[in-house]
């Protein structure tokens, strides 16, 4: 194709990134220490080359230039060239093409090739794409649900409808096919009030699962953080990702993104140079320091596990994770962000803090300040477990709550004192007056784990198929299989394993913090016992539409029970009067008790045979002598039956059942009223409310 001549201004350094106006478009791009920096573009059609800009100007630390004629749906991308001085950190290589890091939409999705990326990379590169500055047209309000209010349930674009059969076929997989009707009529039957994407950001697969023949399907290895992923999109990833917002809060539905800022694709040392890496790799990644104190640039800081960090507290890198995140909410219209690894974003540089540049950053900002932020209170550094220890305006993840909750229905002994504290907020990693009682994101299985459905099913975990000799993924997964490792035919088996899956789903919803659903527990997904299925692109993580008769009877328990906490407010909201984070309280009493009805006393809790015990809620009490609420819960995770005695505050005191686990269909629980005592069956929670 014969080169095209454009007229080539200075134009200006004020905005990264390509900003397109009438006449033309403006190009900015960080790079502070090369000698020259080329814009290339590209033919649309295919993806040729049809001309290289020396860029003429350069301000400060960025280069700049403004080129006539430009029009949305240029391809371009990005040359370096300079003294690649290793010991500086410096990554200069004229024939690796670079992807803007500002770029709003990327041409196709990104895939390693050693055959395209040796010598000159253009082939392999995705180009980045000049975006016309859009207009959004009168857009659905977004929700705002109340923290309180709020139901996250984790969603894999693909799998959510890769195989749903009522999902049209071309729309599978997509954004589009995320927002069909029958997807948010599911959700909404549900009870979900905020849908929690996996990575969406433009990702690339790592050589090494690449090689093996597999991909990284959970996304979890960007390559930029502005453009929306290709490979969900069908014609125009920004247009439909916007089309699946909208969708959503039509129906009332909030969207968080789950981001990775913490890491990219460009890996370590030998890692491959795709984008930050040839403009400022000395300041965009965290490196080591040897004994001198000195940095060597030839060691990537790894806090990751990925093959390097993102230095996010160097300020041009902020200032791009700050726009970037202001850009998912203003533009994009998402309701707010989990934060993959997000210990790595309070390291300032090395070492976290709760006052980080980051945090701070993020709390004044005015866009932000509205946005649900949920972090990963971790990474894999020094001292990178934070969990409790980020600001006051952040949820947090709490691995503490899935633990010791799989470990009480499990039937370990000695862990109910444990349990007790996490249904009410787990106040002992989120303290009273400083943390709010909603500042638990309480999960039972994530992602990264075994589904509910295989956490009763599997004893050890089955990752043959990542192709890793089953070493990767989880050791402790604190799970049972009740007798036979995967799917079985015995009846008796199946049993205790569905009431358990009812006994698990039942605590997180009538757990204080915030219910974090996986995606597909609510159909009894299985993983066939994979607990890293990261690189699965295939059923194994897909969602299975197609429901036997136990699968529709949990789908309809899950519904049922997560409508009784929206209808409470004690249940999903708890103030208590020793709490000063707000003022307001509406608990008059909460007690524990024992089997005989007793209170339970400190050498109760302190018994490890002690599995069984029940906790009444009370909310205020009027001048008449009612309460505004009044609940019982019991809990057996022992191996028998037991007897309750039923406490009695007031005379007469008649109980009320509205849940009890031990009935694998809604239509087979029975419509009592107890007042003296109260059969529990083994592994089972009940639920009743004072009348």
């Amino acid at each position: 194709m014969t080169a095209v001549t454009y007229r080539v201004q200075s134009g200006s350094a004020t905005y990264l990134g390509a900003v397109l106006d009438e006449s033309g478009c403006n190009f900015a791009v960080h790079c502070p220490n090369a000698d020259l920096v080329q814009l290339c573009l590209f033919s649309a059609i295919d993806e040729t080359q049809i001309a290289v800009i020396n860029m003429p100007a350069k301000t400060g630390k960025v280069w700049h230039c403004y080129v006539d004629g430009i029009q949305a749906g240029q391809l371009y991308g990005y040359r370096t060239s300079g003294e690649s001085q290793g010991l500086m950190g410096y990554r200069f290589m004229p024939e690796k093409l670079l992807i803007d890091p500002y770029a709003k939409a990327l041409s196709r999705p990104m895939h390693w090739d050693a055959k395209l990326y040796a010598d000159d990379s253009q082939k392999m590169i995705a180009k980045s794409v000049v975006v016309a500055n859009t207009v959004s047209n009168e857009r659905p309000a977004k929700p705002n649900t109340p923290l309180d209010h709020t139901v996250l349930y984790e969603a894999h674009v693909k799998g959510m409808t890769a195989q749903h059969p009522q999902v049209p076929a071309e729309l599978q997989g997509t954004f589009l096919g995320m927002c069909q009707p029958v997807v948010i009529e599911h959700l909404q039957k549900l009870g979900i009030s905020a849908v929690q994407l996996m990575p969406v950001a433009a990702f690339m697969p790592e050589p090494y699962i690449t090689n093996k023949g597999l991909t990284n399907y959970w996304g979890y290895n960007p390559i930029n953080y502005f453009s929306p992923e290709p490979r969900y999109a069908i014609n125009d990833a920004i247009g439909e990702f916007k089309t699946m917002v909208d969708g959503f809060h039509k129906a009332g539905i909030e969207v968080i993104l789950d981001v990775v800022f913490n890491h990219t694709a460009e890996g370590g040392l030998e890692g491959p140079i795709l984008s930050f890496k040839g403009l400022d790799n000395s300041s965009f990644y965290l490196f080591e320091r040897n004994e001198y104190g000195a940095i060597d640039y030839q060691k990537f800081v790894n806090n990751s596990g990925c093959g390097n960090s993102v230095n996010t507290a160097f300020p041009y890198v902020l200032k791009m994770v700050m726009d970037a995140l202001r850009y998912w909410v203003q533009e994009m219209g998402v309701d707010g962000f989990r934060f993959d690894l997000a210990a790595s974003l309070g390291r300032d540089p090395y070492e976290f803090s709760a006052l980080s540049g980051f945090f701070r950053t993020i709390r004044q900002d005015p866009v932000l300040i509205g946005c649900k932020l949920i972090a990963e209170p971790w990474d894999i550094g020094h001292g990178g477990y934070r969990l409790g220890q980020f600001p006051s305006n952040w949820l947090e993840c709490n691995d503490k709550y899935r633990d010791t909750v799989r470990a009480f229905w499990r039937g370990d002994k000695g862990t109910t004192s444990d349990f007790a504290t996490r249904l009410l907020g787990s106040r002992d990693v989120f303290p009273k007056e400083s943390r709010s009682i909603l500042t638990s994101v309480n999960n039972i299985s994530y992602h990264d784990g075994f589904t509910l459905h295989d956490l009763v099913s599997y004893q050890e975990r089955h990752n043959e198929a990542n192709g890793e000799q089953n070493r990767d993924g989880h050791g402790h997964n604190l799970s049972a299989n009740y007798g036979v490792e995967g799917p079985t035919d015995d009846a008796s088996i199946t049993e205790i394993r569905e009431q358990q899956k009812r006994n698990l789903f039942t605590t997180l919803l009538l757990s204080q913090g915030i219910p974090h659903v996986l995606g597909g527990d609510e159909l009894s997904r299985t993983q066939q016992g994979n607990n890293n299925a990261y690189c699965q692109d295939n059923p194994i993580s897909w969602l299975d539409w197609e429901l036997d008769k136990p699968q529709q009877q949990f789908l309809d328990f899950c519904q049922y029970v997560i409508s009784i906490r929206k209808q409470s407010v004690l249940l999903h909201h708890l103030q208590l009067q020793d709490d000063k984070f707000d003022m307001a309280h509406n608990v008059a009493k909460i007690y524990w008790y024992r089997p005989d009805g007793a209170r339970k006393l400190e050498d109760d809790w302190n018994d490890p045979n002690n599995q069984c015990f029940a906790f009444e809620l009370r909310g205020e009490e009027f001048s008449t002598g009612e309460t505004t609420e009044h609940w019982l819960m019991v809990f057996n995770a022992s191996d028998h039956d037991v007897q309750f005695n039923c406490p009695t505050y007031i005379k007469d005191q008649r109980w009320k059942l509205v849940l009890d686990t031990r009935y694998s269909e809604l239509s087979e629980q029975p419509d009592v009223v107890v007042q003296n005592s109260y059969k529990q069956a083994r592994n089972s929670i009940c639920l009743f409310n004072a009348i």
